[in-house]
Order: C-alpha cells, then structure tokens, then sequence
C-alpha cells in the first residue's frame, strides 16, 4: 500500500489495482514511475481495477491510468478499465491511443508500399464520406419526425449565414457571368445573322448550367471553408470533446443544423442567381449590343422550361449537401493547432469546389443519356 492511495494484489498472472482514498492534486507521473514494477512481474498479462475505495478525484487520477495503459501496451500486458467509473472510462475514451507521430517525418517503405498506404488511406476517407452522408440521412430523417436533439435557432441563424448574408456575393458572379455570356453569344452569332439566339444561350447556360455552378463554387469558397474553421477552432479548444463529455450529440448538435441550413438555402439561392444571371444577359444584350427586349424575352420563355428549372434545383440541392459535409468533415477531422485552422478552411474550400466539379461533370453525362 502507498501514501497516495493504490495497492498492487497479485491473482495468478493478472495484478489487480485497488485505489482507494482521495485521488485531487496528486503527482500523477510520480505515482506512475511508482507502479512501473508491477508490470515487471514474470506471468503478468492483465491489469484490473478495484475502486470501491476511491472517493474523489480529478485529472490527476486520469494522468496515472493513462500512463500506466502506455507502459502496459509497450509490454503487450493487457488492461481491463472495467472497474473504473464510468466517467472515468469515458473521459479515458478521448485520450489518443498513442503519441502523435513525430512531424516531418519521411515515409519510409518501397514505392510500392507507399501506394499501397495512399489507396487504403483513400479507401477510409470515403468510407468516412460514406458513412457522413449515410448519417446525415437518418439524422435528418430523425429530426423530420421531432427525435433529433437540434435547436431550430441553430438552424435558423445558419440559413441566414448561408442564406441573406450571401446574397451580395452570388449576385455579383452571377450579373458577369450573365453578362459575359451575352458578349460571347453575340460576338459569334452575328456572324450567321441570329444574334437574337442570344437569349436561349444566355437563359439556358444560366439555368442549367452556371448560376448552380457559379453559386455553389461562392458558398465553397465561403460557407464551406467557414464551418471547417469553426469546427476546427472548436476542435482545438477541446469544445467538442466537452460536448461529448456532457453527453451531447456532436452530430446533431454542430453538423444537422449547418448542412440542413445550407442544403435548404441552396434552391433559393439558385433561383436568384438564375434571375440576376438572365438580367445581367439581358442588360448586355439590350443595352450595349441594342437587341430588342420584345425578342429577348419571347426567345427566352421558348427556351428555358421547367425541366431545366428542376434540374438545376436538383443540382443546387446535391452541392450544397456535399458542400456542408465536406467543410464539417474537414472540420472535426482537423488537428488541434492554430496552423490546422487555416489547413482545414483551406482543404475545405479545395475539395468542395473540386467535387461541385466533378459532381457537375456526372449531371452533365446523366442528362446527356437521359436526353434532357
């Protein structure tokens, strides 16, 4: 038995550790040093604990298991943490289960290995990107029948974030990239003589084509590379592993309430980028290249339908879910120094626009087979 409150009992080839008294502003590393020879006992495999003894503790008590779990790991000695208390066992579930590795660090391996390790690293991270879309599924549909735990103020202040907030930016691309359609359009048709076609190229480029393209490129660069940040600050201030500590859901706490928002304010946002694009054409084409607004407008309503309407509110939809999810993603996966802030908004920028792209790419060849 020690002064500070542990006994080492021998049961065959497992030591079982009792702590008892008041485990509060303990030297935790000396205690650990303290009991380093038991785990040198010829025939150990296993530690266990008995706590029926202990009274009160704090981070001290934490910093002993933790230790004693590392020096048992390295003598392949085996720990059962199933008579800690539970919230003991729980706060001891957030450590890391090793030491970061040292930064810097070469890879070591033939050229071989190392593409092996990309594709399995690969694999994992869209098995991860997998399992987020498979749970953003249930937890909306939980949320849909009142079973999420999701505050609607939450939801609410991220769809004015994601909604009116970013109306000046989406409507400043969206009037050039009407207006340069126009110019383009123009410039080329006059040479056949039907520079009034402008107007099916500016209304279906827009409608089909650029306003969900341009929009969901702006909130990538913009609510995408936000919600990396801020869950990545949270992550590095340990905010998250608090809410976890009290029992609250991470996911539908800080994930639901920012990728509903911005999925729900992507189809409105896209019908108002349409509307601005096809006034920013239309204002070129009048104005400075003196086309008749009558002919315009009728050659517009022929060529832009319903089923163009639907199928860039189907793509809006579908970008800003993968929008959302990939800067949350990026967010809580991110390391816990300032450094991995920027690293993460970065990342999340990167790859929302690279898979609003690709994404693009995929409709692109799905309505060119279905003929739309």
């Amino acid at each position: 038995m020690t002064d500070s409150g542990w006994l080492g009992r021998a049961d065959g080839d497992t030591t079982v550790l009792t702590l008892t008294s008041d485990w509060t502003s303990i030297d935790a590393t000396a205690e650990t040093a303290g009991v380093m020879k038991l785990l040198d006992r010829p025939g150990l495999r296993a530690i266990t604990f008995d706590t029926t003894g202990l009274t009160r503790w704090d981070s001290s008590l934490l910093v002993f298991i933790s230790g004693l779990c590392r020096a048992a790991s390295q003598r392949a000695i085996g720990v059962d943490a199933s008579g800690l208390p539970p919230a003991t066992r729980g706060l001891l579930a957030l450590l890391p289960a090793a030491p970061p590795a040292a930064a810097g660090k070469p890879p070591s391996g033939t050229m071989l290995e190392r593409i092996g390790d990309w594709a399995i690293a690969q694999t994992g991270v869209w098995g991860a990107i997998a399992e987020l879309i498979g749970e953003q599924v249930l937890r909306t549909a939980a949320w849909l029948r009142g079973r999420a735990k999701i505050r609607a103020v939450d939801v609410l202040t991220f769809m004015r974030a994601a909604g009116i907030s970013a109306l000046p930016m989406v409507a400043l691309v969206n009037l050039m990239v009407g207006g340069i359609l126009a110019f383009v359009g123009v410039v080329q048709l006059r040479r056949f003589g039907a520079s009034v076609y402008v107007a099916d190229l500016v209304g279906v480029g827009v409608v089909r084509e650029m306003a969900p393209l341009m929009t969901a490129i702006v909130m990538s660069g913009r609510t995408g590379s936000a919600y990396a940040a801020e869950l990545a600050t949270m992550q590095g201030s340990d905010q998250t592993d608090a809410l976890r500590a009290f029992g609250i859901p991470v996911y539908d706490y800080l994930i639901l309430p920012r990728v509903s928002a911005l999925t729900a304010m992507m189809p409105a946002l896209y019908l108002y980028a349409s509307a601005i694009g096809i006034g920013g054409g239309f204002a070129v084409a009048v104005i400075m290249l003196k086309l008749s607004p009558d002919a315009f407008i009728a050659e517009l309503r022929g060529a832009v339908t319903g089923t163009q309407i639907l199928f860039g509110l189907t793509k809006s939809l579908i970008f800003g879910a993968w929008i959302g999810m990939t800067g949350c993603r990026i967010g809580l996966k991110s390391g816990r120094s300032s450094n991995d802030v920027g690293d993460a908004s970065t990342r999340a920028a990167v790859t929302g626009i690279a898979g609003v792209i690709v994404l693009d790419a995929v409709f692109a060849a799905c309505a060119n087979a279905w003929g739309v």
